[in-house]
């Protein structure tokens, strides 16, 4: 970029050698201090930058200064370095990396050295800058009030120069600084359902109303309207109910519907917080444990959708979720599912080669290569760690010991334990993958997981229906939409074929 008045740049930033101002011993110079002294920057006549015309720029150029550039002392000064903690990340300054920074001022902590030329823009949500509202280009606090203009970026209608993401150290994850990657392809909404334009509750439980007063039930109506409404145009369907009718459209609905259907419909009038923590309490409670429910939401979901769910969770069973994890389960599978219930995973972007390295071969020394296993190291490893971090981890272990690392796991673990570890590696793995499985699975054979087939199609229709239907088309080489057809019937089949969207 080139600021008004001020000669453009060849090679970007950092500067390359030959570069400004050209420096021995890299920027900043040494011995000396800044500004230097004679001799130094700014060069005397025939130097640069040129005179008579040139840089500092003449009244209206920027920044505006009274008695030249640099100010000389006593005429204001030159603006202090800034102390070490602003420029650490604080204040919501940004850190850089640079090369060969000796300025005792500049905190750069472990960060790698920059290449030259241009870097690439933070790509992806929460990808900005520390302390920023939002993704983009920072506004620098001025260093010197007295000095209007410094530091507030760049002049209007300049482009911006772009500079690096760097990401603050985590203790957890020694090995240096961190390489930036970009984050998964954002290739838009992956759901099958999408909001309904010009949706509204009032009008639409009308249409309930009528598909279940009198003689009979009109289903297909009921199909019609929940199958093209989103989660959060359904939900405030019940207390619109209530406003215009005075009563309980869940038992209205339960009195007119049986089935899987019934199950089906109630399943969509929840919350997704509301549904998971149903969920979780009906995999707990009873007889026997469904281990693998537990371990398919706990996950496959965000930190934040995790707190939710212990949220609700304990407010409508007035025990806390951890709680009724740790009365119905035991062992190493307790540990797994008390760590992932914390919603306390690591959920940055970047991804540090180095540390992935480390993290393989941890996992390697404490299975494969040892007699017995460390569990407790697989546990803090996978539940901790971010899930763009572990597939680079998947990676490296696969290509160290040759073995994927559910092999491993299978060779090293048992029972409930095994199951759970290799589910947590598949869905961080390839999410998509993992759940077109765990439909697959529901389907096939005698009998069909009904509980597994309405909580998959209802969680994921807005979230990655479309990317699941693709790998179960690519994986078992038919439809989704066909094997559902085939293996469920009437209302029931109408309503999860609505969600599904159609057929690859």
């Amino acid at each position: 970029m080139s600021y008004p008045g001020y000669p453009a740049q060849a090679g970007g930033y950092p500067p390359q050698a030959g570069g400004y101002p050209p420096q021995a011993g890299g920027y900043p110079p040494q011995a000396g201090g800044y500004p230097p002294q004679a001799g130094g920057y700014p060069p005397q006549a025939g130097g640069y930058p040129p005179q008579a015309g040139g840089y500092p720029p003449q009244a209206g150029g920027y920044p505006p200064q009274a008695g030249g550039y640099p100010p000389q002392p006593g005429a204001g000064g030159y603006p202090a370095i800034p102390p070490a903690d602003s420029w650490g990340g604080g204040a919501g300054f940004p850190t850089f990396g640079l090369d060969n920074l000796s300025n005792p001022g500049f905190n750069a902590g472990n960060l790698p050295a920059m290449p030259g030329g241009q870097m690439p823009q933070p790509q992806g949500p929460g990808m900005g800058y520390p302390g920023q509202p939002r993704p983009g280009y920072p506004r620098a606090p001025s260093p010197n009030p007295s000095m209007p203009g410094y530091g507030g970026g760049p002049a209007p209608n300049q482009p911006m120069p772009v500079y690096p993401q760097a990401p603050s150290p985590n203790p957890s994850m020694p090995g240096g600084g961190a390489i930036p990657v970009s984050p998964a392809i954002n290739r838009g909404f992956r759901g099958s359902i999408k909001d309904h334009p010009g949706a509204d509750p009032l009008r639409d439980v009308e249409v309930l109303r009528k598909a279940m007063k009198g003689f009979g039930t009109d289903e297909q109506a009921i199909i019609d309207l929940l199958g093209s409404r989103s989660n959060i145009q359904r939900v405030p369907m019940l207390a619109a109910f209530k406003t215009s009718y005075g009563k309980d459209l869940v038992k209205d609905l339960k009195s007119e519907l049986s089935g899987n259907f019934e199950k089906l419909v109630l399943a969509m009038l929840k919350t997704p917080a509301q549904l998971d923590a149903y969920e979780l309490k009906d995999a707990i409670k009873g007889a026997g444990t469904d281990e693998a429910c537990l371990i398919e939401i706990l996950s496959s979901r965000s930190n934040a959708e995790i707190r939710e769910i212990s949220m609700v969770y304990k407010t409508e069973n007035k025990k806390s979720l951890e709680d009724a994890i740790s009365g119905d389960t035991s062992g190493h599978f307790r540990r797994l599912l008390i760590s992932l219930a914390q919603g306390n995973r690591d959920e940055r972007e970047t991804v540090d080669i180095s540390v992935a390295k480390q993290d393989a071969q941890a996992l390697y020394a404490a299975g494969e290569n040892k007699v017995g296993t460390d569990e407790s190291k697989f546990n803090a490893i996978l539940c901790a760690r971010s899930k763009p971090h572990l597939r680079a981890v998947f990676h490296e272990y696969q290509q160290m010991c040759g073995r994927d690392l559910e092999k491993s796991i299978d060779r090293e673990m048992s029972g409930d334990l095994e199951s759970g570890m290799v589910a947590v590696v598949k869905c961080i793995k390839n999410t998509p993958a993992y759940f077109a499985e765990r439909l697959y699975k529901a389907m096939k054979g005698a009998g069909t997981k009904d509980k597994t087939l309405i909580r998959i199609m209802v969680t994921r229709s807005e979230v990655d229906m479309l990317d699941i239907r693709q790998e179960y088309a690519k994986t078992y080489g038919k439809s989704l939409y066909t094997d559902i057809s085939g293996d469920t019937s009437g209302d029931y089949k109408k309503l999860l074929l609505k969600l599904c969207g159609g057929s690859d």
